[in-house]
Formats: structure tokens, sequence, C-alpha cells
């Protein structure tokens, strides 16, 4: 790197951390909102008379259009720019959030739902190709991992933020502020990123990978992320509802135990890329695998617990394995992937994630339905762990050079 590359490098370093902590707060503000729904799902039932499968059509419809959109979604990030799609995403998903507090019946509230989908389906693939672009390629892994430790976050607010709002402007009045929220960080978007025309500055200029050529390697990572991701949705959909109804908790309990995983997920999240680059670097697959491995044996103990303090324990435990190995899956792949089709593989990637976000809230309420038995949900939920190291071990491919 000759002296003009250098200072280059030195002045948009700031502009990487701000662009670090602005896809940061947009996958915070995303997964409120989508988050609402699941604190909601008991209320939203009540008020439709709805059975267990119902509802998990509801917490499915959003997934439903979501994973379909992941692909395409990501073409447009690489065809019009990240800048462009996140606005044009920001602005859907937050007024289909409020949209959502005007749904008068079940099928209104399942087309409002699938609208929404669409309208965040581009936003994972710009916001992480953001973070490709921004940051060198021996940051690049870390920082990727430390995006995806947002979304666990986003969770883990979302029942302080998302539970009061319902208690004090009922389930309809929630979706209409945690919409208005998402304007706000719209507004704080544009201000930063302006203009919109001028693309995220590459800060590796000297990316010599193949380029035009679609990376098959990531349907491993996709099926990695589908397995570990069956376990987050299924979970994240339902254990609200298992709290309230199985385990008597209320609102107010709910606010306090729900987050209690999410919060140890965003922190093994966060400390993947440095445990993958320094530990594991060269043999970066493996940390996945092991990941996925322990996640198994904490599903098969929280299927066998009995007790409250059990079932919470263990979850909280394979969230934070789970989340090590899917964040390190999104590292893994940031090293792996040209620049030029990154915002398609991403979207490749993120489409098993979304499609487990479908299946896993309708199986787990037929689940449910059938044997009247969340621990038989638990049960099923651990195979999807047992997936997720078997495609693990089938991923391709070193860390560029």
């Amino acid at each position: 790197m000759d002296e003009s590359q250098y200072l280059m490098s030195q002045n948009e370093r700031p502009k990487s951390y701000r662009t670090l902590v602005l896809v940061f707060l947009g996958f915070i503000i995303c997964f409120i909102d989508r988050s609402a729904m699941n604190i909601a799902l008991a209320y939203v039932g009540k008020s439709f008379t709805l059975t267990p499968a119902q509802l998990g059509v509801v917490g499915s419809a959003f997934f439903f259009s979501y994973s379909l959109m992941q692909v395409p979604g990501g073409w447009l990030v690489d065809r019009f720019g990240t800048k462009w799609m996140t606005v044009l995403s920001l602005l859907a998903w937050s007024v289909f959030t409020m949209m959502t507090g005007f749904a008068w019946s079940f099928i209104s509230l399942i087309i409002i739902r699938i609208l929404f989908g669409i309208g965040e389906g581009s936003y994972p693939s710009a916001a992480m190709k953001q973070v490709r672009l921004a940051f060198p390629e021996n940051k690049r892994g870390q920082a990727s991992a430390v995006a995806i430790s947002s979304n666990y976050i986003g969770n883990a607010l979302a029942p302080f933020i998302v539970a009061p709002l319902i208690a004090m402007l009922s389930w309809r009045g929630a979706f209409h502020v945690v919409g208005v929220l998402g304007l706000i960080y719209l507004a704080l978007y544009y201000f930063f990123e302006r203009p919109l025309n001028r693309e995220i500055p590459d800060y590796d200029t000297g990316d010599q990978k193949v380029k035009g050529k679609f990376d098959w390697r990531v349907l491993s990572f996709s099926v990695v992320v589908f397995g570990f991701s069956v376990i987050t949705k299924g979970l994240d959909t339902w254990m609200p509802t298992y709290l309230l109804q199985a385990r008597h908790i209320n609102l107010k309990g709910i606010a306090w135990l729900v987050p209690l995983p999410s919060i140890t997920a965003g922190i093994g999240s966060f400390i993947a890329g440095f445990i993958m680059v320094k530990f594991f670097a060269g043999h970066e697959k493996w940390l996945i695998s092991l990941s996925a491995l322990i996640t198994m044996v904490f599903m098969y103990g929280m299927f066998h617990s009995l007790s409250l303090t059990g079932v919470i324990t263990f979850e909280v435990l394979a969230y934070f394995t789970k989340s090590i190995g899917f964040a390190a899956s999104y590292a893994f792949v940031a090293q792996l992937v040209a620049k030029t089709n990154y915002g398609a593989s991403i979207g490749v990637v993120n489409f098993g994630g979304q499609l487990a976000g479908f299946l896993a809230p309708i199986l787990i309420g037929l689940v449910i339905q059938g044997t009247h038995s969340y621990t038989a949900a638990f049960l099923v939920l651990t195979f999807f762990a047992l997936l997720a190291f078997v495609a693990s071990l089938t991923i391709q491919g070193k860390k560029a050079n």
C-alpha cells in the first residue's frame, strides 16, 4: 500500500465504524419490529379467536415473504446499491409494522404481515454488504459477527419495549409505536448516509477474488443457518406463549424472562468473530460444527427439564452456543465471497434462516396442538441442531489469502 492509499484508509476508518454503528442500530430496530408479534401473539389470538395452528400461521406469514425476498433482495442490492435499498426497506417495514395494528381480521393480518416481509426482505443483504465494503479483509469477519450480534440485542430489548406498550396501549397501539420508531431511524440513516447515490467506499481496494461468479459454497452455510434458525424462530415465537399458558407467568414476568436467552446470544455472537480469528484461523468450519454439537446437547437438556429454572437455563446455554456458530457462519462467508455478488450470496445464506422463520412457528404450533406438550416441541428442535452439525461438515473453503 503506497502513502496515498494509506492516508485514504486512515481517513475512511471513522466512516467504517459509523457504518457499522448504523447497521447495528438498524438491525436492532428490525428485530424489535418483528419480535413484537411474538410478544403480542397470545393477545392477537384472543382478539381474533385463533387456534394454535392459526397462531403459527400468523407467526410465519412474515417469514414466508421475507424468505422469498432474500435472493432477489440481494440481487437488487448488488444492482442498485446498499443505500437506496436500505432506505426503501426501512420505509416499507416501518409502514407495514404500523399497519399491523390496524388489522381487522385474520386474513387482513396475514396479508399485512406478508407485505411487511417483502418490505424488509432486502435489508439484511444491504446491511451486511455495507459492512463488507467498509472494512479491510482482516477485520471483515469480526465486523460481520458484531453486526449479526445486534439481532439478538433487538430480540432482548423487544420485551422491555413492547410488553409495557401492550399493557398501556393494547397490542394494536404497540405496533403503531414501534412502526414510528422505524421511521425515526430512517431519518437518522438518511442524515448520516446522504447522498444516496454515492455507495459505501470500498475499504479493500486490493480485492483480487474472482468476480462475476456465484459461489455455490454458500449453500452449505444456508443449511447450517437454517438448522440454527429453526431453533431460534421456534423458541422466539412460542416461548412467550409457553410462559403465559403453561407456566402462568404474567406479562411483567415475561418482560424479564424472555430476553435472557437473547442477551447471552448477543454476547456469543459478538465474540464469535474474535474466537474464529484467534483460535480457529484456517479451521473456521470446526468452530461452526462444535457450536452445533454443543447446542444439540443443551436442547436435549431443555427437553428433559421438568422445572422452569431448568428449561430457562438450558435455553440460555443453547442460545449462547448456537449464536456463536450462527455469527461465525456469516463471518466466514464475509471472508470467502467476492464483493461483486456478495449481496446475492448473503441473500442465499439468509434464505435458509428466513425459511426457518416461516416453517418453525407452524411446525411447533402443529406439534403442540397434536401432542398438547411443549416438551415434545423442544425435542423436535433438538434434531435441527443435529442438521446444522451435519451441514457444517460439508462446508468447503479456506479463508482467503
